[in-house]
């Protein structure tokens, strides 16, 4: 087997490289985090961007069997924000400098969200006078509804694979006419093609998942060259089918290594694109986000959903700074991110590198 330190000289990896890397250790694990650190500085600098992380709605249509607010969970309080407030929230990030915000939801389809969306991007970019980003997350929609979002304004497209294995996929997914492997691949190639910075990510630490699964995940990501990546941990939450399985799991700290070497492979791998440093692993780390910005992520998304509404907004148990105000929030990320020795991007709207010399190319 080749050594770590040979692997990391090489322009590609192959992958068995990736799975020897997921697994470095000591030293070997330093070498790894120093040679994504350095990468980092090299091709994005070191920026970190903010994305003001709107989370509108808990209402889904989905099932994932992983996810806090799926459709079959009855003990969730379901909420959906206002119009008003939803743009006082974009409104807060214009003011505060941010360059952009995320719209983020469970997953509904219908003509009446879909002009729902348009009133509201037509809203932001009225208030920022064109000069916020918007990034959407609202999971499987039709191409003609991603084209209309995309002639309103939204630049960018978040919509996680959370495993690019068939099998595993199903293993999360009830396998159904509303869970399917395929739509999901479809509607990224979809968004790829009308024109949006395209983001994906996984879950790192299911049950069920090998270390050959993971670096199967970061070489799809590099062929179908995505643009963004947000990947983090798998923590469970209690009420999901997935819970039954948490025997199975390996222990907290070992997902957070994983999940860092996991952010540290993929920027090498793809030197020029965004990656986001996930909340969930401050779930586990105190310091989670700055561990992560250190290795390879340049992408923090603060939550300027309204304090009342955050606490329903759980996907996985714990999840951190749901008893803070947005306020709060902006004042914690911007101590957090000095100790990184990294810079706040303010004012910047942080397109993907990668993405700008794709659509030149």
């Amino acid at each position: 087997m080749k050594k770590i330190s040979e692997i990391l000289q090489q322009d590609n990896f192959s992958r068995n490289d990736i799975v020897a890397l997921l697994k470095s250790e000591g030293k070997e694990k330093q070498l790894l985090f120093e040679k994504s650190h350095e990468t980092k500085q090299r091709f994005v600098e070191n920026k970190v961007y903010f994305r003001g992380l709107i989370e509108f709605s808990n209402i889904c249509r989905k099932d994932c069997l992983y996810c806090g607010i799926r459709n079959s969970n009855k003990e969730v309080l379901r909420y959906d924000l206002t119009d008003e407030e939803i743009i006082d929230a974009a409104r807060f990030a214009y003011e505060n400098r941010y360059g952009s915000v995320v719209l983020q939801s469970g997953e509904i389809t219908s003509p009446n969200f879909t002009e729902r969306i348009n009133r509201l991007l037509d809203q932001i970019m009225k208030l920022s006078n064109n000069n916020l980003r918007v990034t959407l997350s609202c999971g499987e929609q039709t191409y003609e509804t991603y084209e209309k979002w995309f002639n309103h304004g939204a630049t960018r497209y978040l919509l996680r694979i959370e495993t690019s294995n068939k099998n595993l996929y199903y293993k999360l997914h009830p396998e159904n006419a509303a869970h399917s492997f395929e739509k999901r691949i479809s509607c990224l190639e979809s968004l790829k093609k009308i024109g949006y910075q395209v983001g994906t990510g996984v879950m790192i630490g299911l049950p069920f998942q090998t270390s050959e699964n993971l670096a199967d995940d970061l070489i799809w990501m590099q062929n179908i060259e995505v643009d963004m990546v947000g990947m983090g941990p798998y923590l469970e939450h209690e009420q999901t089918p997935l819970f039954a399985y948490r025997d199975q799991l390996l222990p907290l700290q070992t997902r957070f290594d994983l999940s860092l070497k996991m952010i540290a492979v993929l920027r090498i791998m793809m030197k020029n694109i965004n990656i986001a440093a996930a909340t969930a692993m401050q779930a586990i780390d105190k310091l989670g986000r700055e561990k992560a910005i250190k290795v390879g992520a340049n992408v923090i998304m603060p939550n300027i959903t309204p304090g009342t509404y955050r606490d329903n907004y759980k996907l996985y148990e714990n999840k951190p700074c749901t008893d803070e105000e947005r306020e709060d929030c902006k004042t914690c990320l911007e101590m957090r991110i000095a100790l990184t020795s990294n810079d706040i991007a303010y004012d910047e709207w942080g397109d993907s590198q990668h993405f700008i010399l794709r659509k030149e190319s």
